[in-house]
């Protein structure tokens, strides 16, 4: 996996963590949802790679 889209996965994953914690301290249910889909998002598309990575060698 390059060091680009792993660092953008975890980007994503990162920024999701932060919307879901900015939700539940808000109360805010549409923002903390949002937040950890895009963190799945994130770590979906990082195992993606991994697998990607493993049919390669």
């Amino acid at each position: 996996m390059g060091i680009g889209k792993k660092s953008k996965n975890l980007g994503d994953m990162t920024e999701g963590k932060t919307k879901e914690t900015a939700g539940k301290a808000l109360d805010d249910r549409s923002l903390e949802g949002k937040g950890k889909a895009e963190k799945a998002k994130g770590k979906v598309k990082q195992a993606v790679e991994r697998g990607k990575h493993s049919f390669k060698h």
